[in-house]
């Protein structure tokens, strides 16, 4: 199991197309991945339950991975926190 806390960078935080990139791309992993925020732990390969979240810009969340590429996956999923998709 690899674990990383991370602040929400991105304008947007994880809402409407931020969430749906960030959703896409915890697919692409075989790993099973959650993300924590505000003591609630969601799927990272759901929208509906990420988007629940409620995560903004300035949120403190822990990325969560476990399986073969759990690492990857975290680093991955930690960049689009960081940046706004255009």
């Amino acid at each position: 199991m690899y674990s990383k806390e991370i602040i929400v960078r991105c304008e947007s935080g994880l809402y409407n197309k931020q969430a749906t990139y960030f959703v896409q791309k915890a697919n692409d992993f075989s790993c099973g991945i959650w993300l924590t925020a505000e003591g609630r732990k969601m799927n990272a390969k759901s929208l509906l339950g990420i988007m629940s979240l409620s995560v903004v810009t300035g949120s403190v969340v822990t990325l969560t991975a476990e399986g073969v590429d759990e690492q990857e996956a975290v680093v991955a999923l930690e960049t689009l926190l960081q940046q706004d998709i255009t």
